[in-house]
């Protein structure tokens, strides 16, 4: 075929091993193609060097003259992978979406709104309980079964200001206040001079108040994959990596810290932050039904600090 091809780019070249899927390979063509337009003769030229390998070879073994139209050539291309067309999907296949351990809101939104796409669905109240009944338990989740949305577009809406507040409080958590100054002495506010008259007393006694052991908290899964979950790795504040040992047990491996020392289950640093966590509901879907009388974690020869 000597036919000259368009000089307009065609964007990233999109090619056909004979794995994928042989109806998404024809819609990414046609949509360049509509870019650049052409004769039928050009589109075949052009389909025939998104072919590599085996596939190329199929085309080749074809008589010369065979193909006269493109919508023959794309017949013929159906017909000899026809294997690979996708299952033929359906409206009520939104109840296959579920919202992934770790996922954040707006992927899952994304995810669910690329296959709404796909799949069409006609009935909205079907859409929006795919959505619902999809969702994992949490803030976003329960204020959605309290005021149930009447369609999805009103889902999106609302996720979009959750989504906003949720970042803010995000990077509210990373923050640190500054430092209260000190009021001045009653002396040094009238002479301008420090160090003169009676010194304020530190505390009753006179020592640091001991801070008090967090509470032990039952969870639904391990302490070293619950700190692994996005959302919650966002909310810690991860020590500095050492090669120093973090306690006098040398073969304990904790998974916060990573550095040898002591067990994550014995790691206080982990283990206030966890405390805090649970305290604020953050942590509420992960712990168990019920819990028995929690314990206090205790300062122990293993523990880490």
């Amino acid at each position: 075929m000597d036919i000259a091809l368009p000089t307009t780019s065609l964007g990233s070249k999109v090619t056909f091993t004979g794995v994928e899927d042989l109806e998404a390979h024809l819609t990414t063509f046609h949509t360049q193609m509509m870019l650049t337009g052409g004769s039928s003769a050009v589109y075949c030229k052009l389909l025939m060097s998104t072919l590599p390998g085996a596939t190329l070879e199929w085309f080749v073994i074809l008589p010369d003259g065979y193909i006269t139209t493109f919508d023959q050539f794309a017949t013929l291309f159906r017909e000899q992978y026809l294997v690979n067309k996708a299952p033929t999907q359906f409206s009520y296949d939104v109840f296959d979406i579920k919202q992934y351990q770790g996922e954040s809101l707006k992927e899952y939104l994304n995810r669910f709104g690329v296959q709404v796409v796909r799949l069409k669905p006609t009935d909205e109240v079907m859409t929006v309980h795919a959505f619902v009944k999809g969702m994992l338990p949490g803030p976003f989740s329960e204020s959605l079964l309290r005021f149930y949305p009447k369609t999805f577009n009103e889902i999106k809406c609302r996720a979009l200001t959750h989504i906003a507040v949720d970042e803010r409080v995000t990077e509210k958590c990373g923050l640190i206040g500054p430092i209260r100054p000190q009021p001045m002495r009653v002396h040094e506010a009238t002479t301008g001079k420090k160090g003169v008259g009676k010194p304020y007393k530190q505390s009753q006694a006179g020592t640091r108040t001991r801070r008090d052991p967090p509470l032990k908290h039952n969870f639904r899964i391990e302490l070293k994959e619950l700190i692994a979950i996005p959302n919650l790795a966002a909310r810690l504040k991860v020590p500095a990596k050492t090669d120093k040992k973090r306690g006098p047990n040398k073969n304990a491996w904790c998974e916060f810290h990573q550095a040898h020392g002591h067990y994550i289950r014995n790691c206080l640093t982990v283990a206030y932050q966890l405390d805090e966590l649970v305290k604020s509901g953050f942590l509420k879907d992960y712990l168990q039904e019920q819990q028995n009388d929690q314990a206090l974690v205790t300062a122990g020869a293993d523990q880490g600090h």
